[in-house]
């Protein structure tokens, strides 16, 4: 049986909503594309005529995922700062876990903690701003030290 599905989000575009309960642990689903390096990634997704969705998953040893080519519905995943979900990376893949358990109907979030190499300024606060209306909201996408290198945004 099918766990989860992609439709449009009351938080952002698209996102991921389960379509029964999932438990706390429960490995849900892997966040696939092409890996490559940064650099090819980058230069990709400049040839892009489409802007503000890039899927890259960076991965511990430096490759980044590209969800944008060759993905699957986990890069459809938005950012909440009280995240239901978690990436866990092993042997260069990255597996989507419920880290409580979620409703059928749920959305599926992920922190970003996305990290830039530029200073945070008001543009960059702009263009990361959080849209996930939790109690907790930080107000954006961002982890909590900067300067940092993007890790994430979908």
């Amino acid at each position: 049986m099918k766990r989860v599905s992609v439709r449009q989000s009351p938080v952002h575009g698209k996102g991921v909503f389960a379509l029964r309960p999932l438990r706390a642990g429960e490995r849900i689903f892997e966040y696939k594309g092409m890996v490559t390096t940064w650099r090819e990634a980058a230069r990709w997704n400049a040839r892009r005529e489409v802007s503000g969705h890039t899927f890259l998953f960076g991965l511990s040893d430096g490759r980044v995922i590209d969800g944008g080519r060759g993905g699957n519905g986990a890069r459809w995943l938005n950012h909440a700062c009280a995240a239901n979900c978690e990436a866990v990376e092993g042997d260069g893949r990255v597996y989507i876990e419920a880290i409580r358990d979620i409703a059928a109907g749920e959305e599926l979030f992920i922190d970003y903690a996305l990290e830039i190499d530029e200073q945070v300024d008001s543009e960059a606060q702009r263009e990361y701003a959080c849209r996930c209306g939790t109690q907790c909201c930080r107000g954006t996408m961002l982890g909590a030290g900067a300067p940092q290198t993007v890790a994430i945004v979908a």
